[in-house]
């Protein structure tokens, strides 16, 4: 049930004018939960109304929605301001409100204040989902009764919605998310890698490396930091942060005196002068960053005392998320790939890195650009793509920077680009969809590009 103390920490809200930025799911789900504490809730969106889903359900629920434009009166009334992932920390409406003393924060900083269970919180730029989604399903195969929300498309605040409550709760947390965080605290951080994305938000890509790693921020010493030892820019970042959490590194690069690593065929892990070793290799979650998401997991998991066999039990039964390295189908000796997901150039590297073979592969790549670079990608592309199709805003960036490296062809939809796959395709190719870019120049979300891709292969 609903623990005492949690009614407590609501009614604290009662009378309070919150202002909640943003109409999209999470600010809807944010807003009935303030109303639900007794908040006078506000809820404001650049969109006009016919374009926010569900108004009228805040607008019975006594919500005022403040739609196609913000009110500074109204943020400048406020008692509190929740943002909405998607929205700017920097608006000049916010910055002028903290000027103010209006204290601004982020829908999972609230949700955190009136948690009453264990957070295990996962970021990074890129496999983030994945590992989330495995932990929570490792927890509950071990009995847990398991939240699972944040950026994995579950607002954090619905939690509250389930009357019997919950043993732990597993967050997939956003540089977003952690832009507003004052006092977010989770027992076991996992940060996964760093790569460029998300630049033309952040200033620069020490400023976004510095943002990933407030996930430890608040951490005591009876924390845990669970991250990659592997990837340099994480440990850039390590030299100038001192965490106050125990820190448990992984790596599938070289081994380590404590934490986890890979040999052979095996993922050992080393902790309080113990070994186990788990295999490395059965499971459906192919690709050396699959490795990666596996070790944290079993970090993680191991830290709460679930037993090694429900973990690898889990690990090997799980299929994965749909448009991450998804398979299709097999047509004519030719594999076909829904990697949709993939929005920055880190994450297309990592596939790239997790298929056999070399000059095997027909990639579809491309969208709305996000303004970090591609060049690093230009080894691995040589060595492992033999025909690069590229679609949408960034295809003449894409084929200025790829054209001398591998054969380029542009085409004008994703139609066109996987027309062309089919035909070029060979006898132990696999045909790639892993755009590096974001989908909305061309589709509503990665989850819509990826179906399409699946109908049009499919199709052929």
């Amino acid at each position: 049930m609903i623990t005492r103390e949690l009614k407590k920490k609501e009614s604290c809200l009662s009378g309070k004018r919150v202002m909640v930025v943003g109409c999209g799911k999470t600010g809807f789900s944010t807003s009935l939960f303030l109303k639900r504490c007794g908040a006078e809730v506000i809820a404001t969106d650049i969109s006009p109304p016919s374009s926010i889903e569900r108004i009228e359900e805040l607008e019975k629920s006594g919500i005022t929605v403040e739609a196609g434009g913000h009110r500074e009166k109204s943020f400048l009334a406020s008692d509190l301001i929740v943002v909405s992932p998607g929205v700017v920390i920097g608006m000049p409406l916010l910055k002028e409100a903290e000027g103010r003393g209006i204290e601004v924060i982020s829908d999972i900083e609230l949700v955190f204040r009136f948690l009453d269970v264990p957070v295990f919180a996962v970021t990074g730029t890129n496999g983030k989902s994945t590992t989330t989604a495995l932990l929570a399903r490792v927890f509950e195969n071990a009995g847990k009764r398991v939240f699972m929300g944040g950026n994995i498309g579950v607002p954090a605040a619905e939690y509250f919605k389930k009357e019997e409550g919950y043993e732990l709760c597993v967050l997939e947390i956003s540089s977003f998310h952690l832009e507003a965080i004052k006092t977010f605290r989770p027992h076991v951080a996992i940060l996964l890698n760093i790569t460029e994305d998300h630049l033309y938000r952040h200033k620069s890509f020490s400023e976004y490396a510095g943002v990933k790693f407030r996930i430890f921020s608040n951490q005591g010493p009876g924390d845990y930091a669970v991250l990659n030892a592997g990837d340099g820019a994480v440990m850039d970042a390590l030299q100038k942060e001192k965490l106050k959490g125990r820190v448990i590194p992984f790596t599938t690069s070289g081994e380590l005196k404590e934490g986890l690593y890979l040999k052979g065929e095996e993922i050992v892990f080393s902790f309080d002068n113990k070994e186990e070793v788990y295999p490395a290799s059965g499971a459906h979650l192919a690709g050396i960053h699959n490795t990666e998401n596996i070790m944290a997991v079993i970090a993680a998991a191991r830290i709460c005392g679930i037993g090694k066999d429900i973990i690898t039990d889990t690990v090997r039964n799980f299929r994965g998320l749909p448009h991450r390295m998804e398979f299709v189908r097999e047509r004519e000796g030719v594999i076909y790939l829904n990697d949709s997901k993939s929005t920055n150039a880190g994450s297309l590297h990592k596939a790239l890195e997790g298929i056999k073979g070399k000059k095997s592969v027909v990639l579809i790549a491309g969208g709305k650009d996000k303004g970090g670079s591609y060049d690093f990608l230009k080894g691995r592309i040589k060595e492992k793509v033999r025909l690069l199709i590229v679609i949408g805003e960034a295809k003449k960036r894409l084929k200025d920077t790829f054209e001398n490296t591998v054969e380029t062809l542009t085409a004008e939809s994703l139609e066109e680009a996987v027309g062309i796959a089919g035909k070029r395709a060979a006898p132990g190719d696999t045909v790639l969809l892993s755009p590096a870019c974001s989908s909305f120049d061309m589709f509503r979300n990665f989850e819509e590009r990826g179906q399409v891709f699946r109908r049009l292969v499919e199709g052929l």
